[in-house]
């Protein structure tokens, strides 16, 4: 039996009942993959099936705000896919009237979608014979075939998607493209794959020379940078001080606190430390900590502290972005998952002040 037909015929037998694999409607195949990127599918389908049920078309996802389609990311991380998502149904709505495109070289266009989003897409709604290739597909091929070649180098790349387009079963593109991403996610997995019932194992190159450790091979990042953001909540009656970040850094648009930058982590009684706030809170401003965690990002890792501010001072004409907001309202605006979490501690399980 060909390498095709074994993985479909395995797919036929295993695979998991996920709503989106019930359709070819391309805009709710869109949603899933995007969602799904970067993302585990247990963590992924409550966000699918919220997406889904608020935005169930494509105007009404172009009619949100952004600030409606953070706040339904919010915790799902990589926060430029759900502004990239927002911007593509609004291009959608307007330039395609409302359907979303279903073909490859029209997918390719829209913002937030790449090759393998566009090949997924298009080979899961319109049968288009485009190889999709994504961490699973990657892990399989070089075990089975014994490919050492980086995947995340060039070199790669273009050697991982040749094979990939010159495997596809052109019969099904879409079921053989289903078939061999879910055998990666769930035989062929990242650490512990289960070799001993795999129906590949005959021919694996990597199960055969003792490699499966070793395959698939990646070039190592950057060490991750490691910044200091020390936050002060600012009370005033039933209202805090929020500020909405801008554009240049992480976390784009969403809502956290007025915060000091400092190269390292600073004792809150640091005479340097001390100095700084005072710089730009006022001589009088009191301080003392409220918590303190850490926030692991892809390339970067950001040791949070959290202060109460008392008898400050605001420039409110130097720092626009800075608004109170009812403590009613504070959970209604999209934060980052470590600024979600610290809200709902702090101010709605009983611990403020």
């Amino acid at each position: 039996m060909t390498f095709q037909n074994e993985l479909i015929q395995w797919y036929r037998v295993n695979k998991r009942d996920l709503p989106w694999r019930h359709t070819n409607d391309a805009y709710t195949i869109w949603l899933s993959e995007v969602i799904l990127q970067q993302t585990r599918v247990e963590q992924g389908l409550p966000y699918f099936n919220r997406f889904l049920e608020n935005f169930p078309t494509v105007a009404d996802f172009a009619g949100a705000t952004e600030a409606r389609v953070l706040k339904l990311w919010q915790g799902l991380g990589y926060y430029s896919r759900g502004r990239n998502m927002h911007a593509t149904a609004q291009t959608v709505l307007k330039d395609y009237g409302g359907i979303f495109p279903n073909l490859h070289d029209e997918l390719i266009k829209l913002k937030g979608i790449g090759e393998y989003t566009a090949a997924a897409i298009s080979s899961f709604s319109s049968g288009e014979a485009r190889a999709v290739v994504d961490g699973n597909v990657f892990r399989v091929l070089s075990r089975f075939f014994g490919l050492a070649t980086p995947i995340n180098s060039p070199a790669g790349k273009k050697e991982f998607y040749a094979l990939a387009n010159n495997l596809l079963y052109k019969e099904d593109p879409a079921l053989y493209n289903q078939a061999i991403m879910e055998f990666g996610a769930m035989q062929c997995k990242p650490k512990s794959p289960n070799c001993g019932i795999c129906p590949l194992r005959q021919d694996c190159y990597a199960f055969n020379h003792g490699q499966v450790n070793a395959l698939p091979v990646k070039i190592r990042k950057a060490e991750q940078k490691h910044r200091y953001i020390n936050y002060f909540i600012c009370l005033e009656g039933e209202q805090v001080l929020v500020r909405e970040r801008q554009a240049g850094d992480v976390w784009q648009h969403l809502y956290d606190f007025p915060s000091i930058e400092t190269p390292e982590k600073y004792e809150w009684s640091n005479s340097l430390f001390i100095d700084q706030v005072k710089s730009v809170f006022g001589d009088h401003a009191e301080f003392s900590l409220i918590s303190a965690k850490k926030h692991i990002l892809t390339h970067q890792i950001i040791h949070l502290q959290f202060f109460a501010l008392k008898n400050y001072i605001f420039n409110f004409n130097k720092q626009k972005q800075l608004n109170w907001v009812s403590l009613i309202k504070l959970d209604d605006l999209p934060q980052p998952k470590v600024i979600h979490d610290f809200v709902q501690e702090y101010f709605y399980q009983g611990k403020m002040e």
